[in-house]
């Protein structure tokens, strides 16, 4: 019998088959599952901003950025036994939630957030298999242990998975 396994804003979790890992509120956040195939070990993060080097950290911010989280998510996965080599990436969130404000900086976060995260995987040499990133509106996200699909629920748009 599976079990959802919530994960907060700033924060991140691993699954083995056949749990669901399902986050909500992806504005201008940023989702990031990654899975195994072999080991059928998933792992999602929630992030919030795209680099640590550009905050003022305390502890226990580890999970808020795309250049700290992502990589603390591989360790975890690994733990679990999944392997580095096997890992792919889906994404998605990254919205452009805040476009009144007239502000760069805010008003683009959520493209920032998702070239942060593309960036870090690169960096860890892990492909991405899939993304719904972008628009202007919310999502949710559940991510699948059983066969590492994602399904992604807009309260304007419906539904879709991939």
């Amino acid at each position: 019998m599976s079990k959802t396994v919530t994960v907060g804003i700033s924060d991140l979790n691993v699954a083995s088959a056949p749990d669901v890992l399902v986050t909500y509120a992806l504005g201008s956040c940023v989702g990031i599952c990654l899975y195994d195939k072999v080991t059928r070990v998933g792992g999602l993060a929630h992030i919030m901003l795209p680099s640590s080097k550009d905050a003022l950290r305390r502890s226990g911010d580890t999970y808020k950025f795309a250049d700290t989280a992502i990589p603390e998510l591989v360790r975890r996965m690994e733990e679990l036994g999944a392997v580095r080599s096997r890992l792919l990436a889906k994404i998605a969130g990254g919205a452009q939630m805040f476009a009144a404000i007239t502000s760069s900086s805010i008003a683009n976060i959520g493209q920032r957030n998702v070239a942060a995260v593309r960036e870090t995987l690169k960096m860890l040499r892990i492909p991405i298999a899939g993304e719904d990133v972008g628009e202007n509106y919310g999502r949710t996200l559940y991510f699948y242990t059983e066969d590492g699909s994602v399904r992604v629920k807009s309260a304007n748009h419906g539904e879709w998975v991939w």
